[in-house]
C-alpha cells in the first residue's frame, strides 16, 4: 500500500505491521473499531451486543452480535495476527446457538445492550427505515445467520473449510484486516478476501431463502390493507383544510411524504402502532451535508418554533446519515380505528403548521445552498 503525494507527484511504501507490534489487542481494539464502525465490514449492521454470552450450558463468548438489513443474525468473530485453526468450526457453533433466538430475544438482548441509554424497539424500527416492530422479521428460519471472520491472516484449513462451507449455502465471509504505518501516522486496511467482492452478490443470492411464511405474508396482507384505509381517510381530512397533501395517493407503507421546496429534504407523515409523527427529513444521501443543512436551519430555531406555536425536537443524529426535526404524538396505534380522528386531527394540524414554519428557512437554504 502506498501514499499518494499530490504535491510532489510521488508515492511513499507504507509499511506493514502486525497488531501485536504495535501492543493492539483482539477485545480492546480491534473489536472496538468493528463495534463502533460496522459498515468498515461493507455494509450498514446494527451491532446489538458485544462478548454475548447468552447460551446454555456452556460459558464460551461470540466477540459481536449484530443485524443486517435483512433480519439476519450476524456473528462476527476477531482474531488479530493469525485466524487459528478452529475459527470457522468456533462460528459454526455460535450460529447454531443463535439460531434458536426468537425475535423477542434478540430484542432483549440489545436492550441489555444499551442499557438506559435508548429503547431498543425504536432503535430497530430506525434501522429498517422506521417499518413498525411487529412487521420486521428477524432469525427467519435455522439456515438464515450469517458469519463473519475477521484476521490479519487466515490459515489454509481455514479458507479451505470456508470455500467448503460456501458449497452448502452456509453465508460466511472472510476480511483480512493489515495495519500500516506512515511516520507517526497508523492505517489499517479492510479487505474482504472470501467471497471475492466480485462473486459476492452470486453467492449470496445462491443462498438466500425464502422468510416469511404464508401465515406472516398473510399477517402483511391485512397491515397493508389497513393502511391503505387510514390513509385514505387522513388524505380526505387533509385535503378539505389545505392542499400539502393533495397529489399523494393512499400508501401501504408507515408513511407519506411530501416535497417543501428542497431537493433531499421532505415533510414526512409517519404513523406505527405506539405513536404518530410529522418531521422535517433531511436525507441528501451524504451524512456531511446533512448535518451542515441541520445546522443551518437549527441555527434558526427560535424563528421557526415561535412560527410552528410550540417546541419541535431537533434531532441531528450524529451516529446516523439522515437528520431530523419531528413533533410526536405517542400513545396511539393506527391499527385501532377508534384512534383515527385522534391520528389525524394531530397530523392535520402539525404538517400545516410545520409547513408554514419552515417554508422561509427552506427557501433561503436552498439559495444559499446553490450559491455554494
Amino acid at each position: 500500500m502506498y501514499l499518494i503525494d499530490k504535491q510532489k507527484n510521488r508515492i511513499s511504501k507504507l509499511k506493514q505491521k502486525t497488531f501485536s507490534e504495535l501492543k493492539f489487542r483482539e477485545r480492546d481494539h480491534l473489536q472496538e473499531w468493528i463495534a463502533n464502525d460496522p459498515c468498515s465490514l461493507g455494509e450498514e449492521l446494527l451491532i446489538i451486543q458485544k462478548e454475548f454470552n447468552g447460551f446454555s450450558d456452556t460459558n464460551e463468548r461470540l466477540d459481536l452480535l449484530a443485524l443486517d438489513k435483512q433480519g439476519n443474525l450476524v456473528i462476527i468473530e476477531n482474531k488479530l495476527d493469525d485466524s487459528g485453526r478452529d475459527v470457522t468450526w468456533q462460528v459454526i457453533k455460535y450460529a447454531s446457538y443463535c439460531s434458536s433466538l426468537t425475535k423477542q430475544d434478540i430484542i432483549n438482548i440489545y436492550q441489555e445492550y444499551l442499557g438506559t441509554s435508548a429503547i431498543a424497539h425504536d432503535k430497530i424500527s430506525e434501522f429498517f427505515d422506521n417499518k413498525d416492530i411487529s412487521e420486521i422479521l428477524l432469525n427467519q428460519g435455522l439456515n438464515s445467520q450469517r458469519l463473519i471472520l475477521v484476521a490479519a491472516n487466515f490459515r489454509k484449513e481455514v479458507t479451505s473449510s470456508v470455500l467448503w462451507l460456501m458449497n452448502f449455502k452456509i453465508r460466511i465471509q472472510c476480511f483480512k484486516v493489515t495495519p500500516y504505518s506512515f511516520e507517526d501516522q497508523l492505517f489499517l486496511n479492510v479487505e474482504q478476501i472470501l467471497p471475492t467482492k466480485d462473486t459476492e452478490d452470486f453467492v449470496i443470492s445462491i443462498a438466500t431463502k425464502a422468510q416469511e411464511e404464508i401465515s406472516v405474508q398473510e399477517t402483511l396482507k391485512n397491515r397493508h390493507h389497513i393502511r391503505l384505509k387510514f390513509w385514505e381517510q387522513f388524505l380526505n381530512a387533509s385535503n378539505k383544510v389545505n392542499n400539502l397533501f393533495i397529489n399523494n395517493s393512499p400508501s401501504k407503507d408507515t408513511w407519506i411524504a411530501k416535497g417543501i421546496g428542497m431537493s433531499g429534504i421532505g415533510l414526512n407523515l409517519v404513523v406505527t402502532s405506539s405513536y404518530c409523527r410529522a418531521e422535517v427529513y433531511i436525507n441528501k444521501g451524504s451524512s456531511e451535508d446533512n448535518k451542515e443543512l441541520f445546522d443551518y436551519i437549527y441555527r434558526m430555531k427560535d424563528k421557526i418554533e415561535s412560527d410552528f406555536g410550540g417546541e419541535l425536537e431537533w434531532e441531528r443524529m450524529d451516529d446516523k446519515i439522515t437528520s431530523r426535526i419531528k413533533v410526536q404524538l405517542d400513545g396511539v396505534n393506527y391499527f385501532e380505528e377508534n384512534d383515527w380522528k385522534k391520528i389525524t386531527d394531530f397530523l392535520v394540524d402539525v404538517s400545516v403548521r410545520m409547513e408554514k414554519a419552515f417554508k422561509e428557512p427552506i427557501k433561503k437554504l436552498n439559495q444559499d445552498w446553490k450559491n455554494k
